[in-house]
């Protein structure tokens, strides 16, 4: 006779293990774009600031991994690259304003200029980060063991 599962303990086994945290986990590319951690290590620190809104350090960036070494700046111009991030980033920002906007309330065209300017504002350092981190992460892959200036 099969024995019976309870409720209870079927919610408990799906929500055991989320998958959303498997997402996250060390190792992950996911991980180390949004805690902005070196992509080979997971450990050092993209940012010299963690505050993305700190007018002084915005844009300052580590030149290397304070724990695997790795020089994030790969050649010259690496980063270039990361502006084609940022504008794709900065589109889906500005669709997603502008469908909330509609949705909810009925703007007009400047109206909705106007939104989605202010959160693209607000967003603008965000958005620095999170595009180099992303272009970052395409080139170098996880390798805790790894040390020193090459990817």
């Amino acid at each position: 006779m099969a024995a019976k599962v309870s409720n209870q303990g079927r919610l408990n086994a799906i929500f055991a293990e989320p998958k959303i945290n498997a997402m996250f986990k060390k190792g992950t590319k996911l991980n180390s774009t949004v805690k902005m951690k070196c992509p080979r290590c997971q450990e050092g620190d993209l940012f010299d600031d963690k505050n993305p809104y700190n007018p002084k350090t915005t844009l300052v960036m580590n030149e290397t991994c304070s724990n695997c070494g790795l020089r994030f700046n790969i050649e010259a111009g690496f980063f270039y690259g990361a502006m084609y991030v940022s504008y794709a980033l900065t589109v889906a920002i500005s669709v997603a304003v502008y469908v909330t906007a509609h949705l909810f309330f009925e703007p007009t065209v400047s109206q909705s200029l106007i939104a989605i300017f202010i959160a693209l504002l607000l967003m603008g350092p965000v958005v620095f980060r999170l595009s180099r981190a992303l272009w970052l992460n395409l080139f170098v892959k996880y390798n805790p063991e790894a040390r020193g200036e090459k990817p």
